[in-house]
């Protein structure tokens, strides 16, 4: 049996991997792919776990050869999905859930039009916006850049199977 390939996208702050991260513990037959990103490490973050840590150098090695199902530049930070991985979990049965960008979906999409697409989308934009500060990890600056491409992001929500809004997290 093949395994599903499911893509969750969304603006940064929706609570795309907070929702992906649940369905994972609640469903059976189901992980995470893990990207390779370029960006620090936040506090409590395992490499290997939570993403692979690489240098630019790294990374853009690896898109030179090939090994990425997507990438794309976010944030002024490198993020790519693995190719092998991927297939590897879908040839064994096991459904994978991708967390990624408009971008990165639409790329999949391209390449496995099997994949089913879901858009996380928060309540309001003004909630979107407290969500990011309250995780007290970014500057103003990189808060201010966040909210200006979670328009952007919004606007391709209507290029998924399914939009979700996550207002209430139980719920969504």
């Amino acid at each position: 049996m093949i395994g599903k390939l499911f893509i969750i996208s969304a603006p940064s702050g929706a609570g795309k991997t907070s929702l992906a991260r649940a369905l994972i513990v609640n469903a059976a037959n189901a992980k995470m792919s893990v990207s390779h990103t370029t960006r620090p490490r936040r506090a409590g973050e395992v490499d290997g776990v939570d993403y692979f840590f690489v240098s630019k150098a790294q990374f853009l090695c690896m898109v030179d050869e090939s090994i990425f199902l997507e990438y794309a530049e976010v944030y002024g930070n490198y993020y790519g999905t693995s190719r092998n991985a991927v297939e590897q979990m879908l040839a064994q049965g096991i459904n994978v859930l991708l967390d990624i960008d408009w971008q990165g979906a639409r790329l999949v999409r391209k390449q496995m039009p099997q994949a089913i697409s879901i858009s996380i989308l928060p309540p309001s934009i003004v909630e979107l916006e407290r969500r990011l500060r309250r995780r007290g990890s970014d500057t103003e600056d990189v808060i201010k850049s966040r909210m200006r491409q979670a328009l952007d992001e919004m606007r391709h929500s209507d290029e998924s199977d399914f939009r979700v809004l996550n207002d209430d997290f139980n719920l969504a």
